[in-house]
């Protein structure tokens, strides 16, 4: 075993924000395993029960129902899905466009630099969550939809601070040195300044796992992601808001299942920043 991957870990942020993400994934994997019913069938005798904890609760609905009798649990578990969807596909996505648009900025400089930054500060002075929907309204329901608009937005995010580091690196004397020695400007990117950025874009991945699995929570919520026979999160914690004040069950955990999940996937990323990042081992930051 490498010391970097032992570093790995054995950091605390990255076991458990890893381990946190991993219950999400394996909720996800093994849905129509673990969900005790199906998550749409209704029993309108059943309708806001309790925890099974709880007095009139029952154990064949471990966290109770909501306001169609529907069981929480297997709603939760399958909502999974669509979370662990979403928090992959979309921040690969706005990876790959935010970095790409980043070096292209980066790298030429001048006027590209100047035009690429003008237009992320147009676009970031939009409300995200305002131009989703706008998005949504103006596309249709679906995951598909929902990654797409979740890139479109957030790909600034990417690309103002992978920039910022690439103008960092281009300062620093092995990228000339690299041009000198005659290397092309597509090796110069691939195999000089990529490393340089691997831990940015690790902690903003992960970060951006916890961004989207928010934004696609609040589309759900307004009813504009995906169509109501799909549980997700989202539309939970809409149908809980109807029978707040008589059960909250329905509300407290898919909030719970949304908050754990960001902040597994929050703690991750710092984890892997602290670890991957060779100024912060070098300063000893990595305990």
């Amino acid at each position: 075993m490498t010391s970097g991957t032992r570093r790995i870990l054995t950091d605390s942020r990255v076991v458990f924000g890893g381990g946190l993400l991993l219950l999400v994934l394996a909720a996800a994997a093994f849905a129509p395993w673990l969900a005790p019913h199906d998550p749409n069938e209704q029993d309108l005798l059943q309708t806001v029960l309790p925890p099974a904890w709880d007095a009139a609760g029952t154990a064949s609905f471990p966290l109770g129902t909501d306001s169609l009798g529907r069981c929480i649990l297997s709603r939760l578990i399958y909502g999974a899905r669509i979370a662990v969807l979403v928090g992959t596909v979309a921040p690969i996505g706005t990876l790959l466009l935010g970095t790409a648009i980043a070096l292209l900025a980066g790298y030429c400089g001048g006027r590209v630099d100047w035009l690429v930054s003008r237009a992320v500060d147009i676009w970031m002075s939009f409300p995200p969550i305002v131009m989703a929907l706008i998005l949504m309204i103006g596309l249709s329901h679906g995951l598909k939809n929902v990654i797409l608009a979740i890139v479109v937005v957030d790909w600034t995010r990417f690309c103002r601070v992978v920039r910022g580091e690439i103008l960092g690196l281009m300062k620093q004397d092995y990228i000339p040195a690299a041009r000198i020695a005659g290397a092309s400007h597509g090796r110069v990117v691939v195999f000089e300044l990529l490393p340089g950025l691997f831990p940015i874009l690790v902690t903003l991945f992960t970060i951006e796992i916890g961004i989207a699995i928010i934004i696609e929570s609040v589309l759900s919520f307004v009813g504009v992601a995906m169509a109501p026979e799909i549980p997700t999160w989202g539309m939970m914690i809409a149908d809980g808001l109807v029978t707040v004040f008589q059960q909250p069950s329905g509300l407290v955990f898919p909030m719970m299942a949304i908050i754990v999940t960001v902040l597994g996937a929050n703690m991750l990323g710092d984890g892997l920043r602290r670890v991957l990042d060779p100024r912060l081992v070098a300063r000893g930051a990595v305990v």
